[in-house]
């Protein structure tokens, strides 16, 4: 990402307010960088809090961009398979607390089925 908005290493860490070896180490994967440094990388990249150290554990970046309609607002857009994923999630705690006698795997189909038709219906 820093390299499509055309910042150098040097430029990046600057902007972030870190050393040019800490971002080195944040780029290159390390989770041996102190966390509140990574979170400085989120705003330069043009990222939600967050994103950075959600790479760092295997996640999607959330990019942000500033809302047209309301100067000094952000928006951003969670990955597809996060939503998919929280959708599933939700849908599953509430049939298990809510429904009894269902099996793990009529669990995962109705979690399953109720993305497939929240996908249909635009809203996700």
């Amino acid at each position: 990402r820093r390299e499509e908005l055309g910042l150098s290493v040097r430029r990046a860490a600057q902007l972030a307010g870190i050393a040019y070896d800490t971002w080195r180490r944040i780029e290159g994967g390390t989770k041996k960088v102190h966390r509140p440094n990574v979170a400085k990388v989120d705003p330069v990249l043009g990222w939600a809090p967050g994103s950075a150290i959600g790479i760092l554990e295997g996640r999607e970046p959330i990019p942000i961009r500033e809302a047209e309609e309301a100067p000094g607002a952000d928006i951003s857009r969670r990955p597809v398979a996060d939503i998919d994923r929280a959708v599933r999630d939700v849908i599953q705690l509430a049939t298990i607390a809510t429904a009894s006698g269902l099996t793990a795997d009529e669990i995962r189909e109705l979690s399953d089925r109720a993305v497939r038709d929240l996908k249909a219906a635009g809203l996700i």
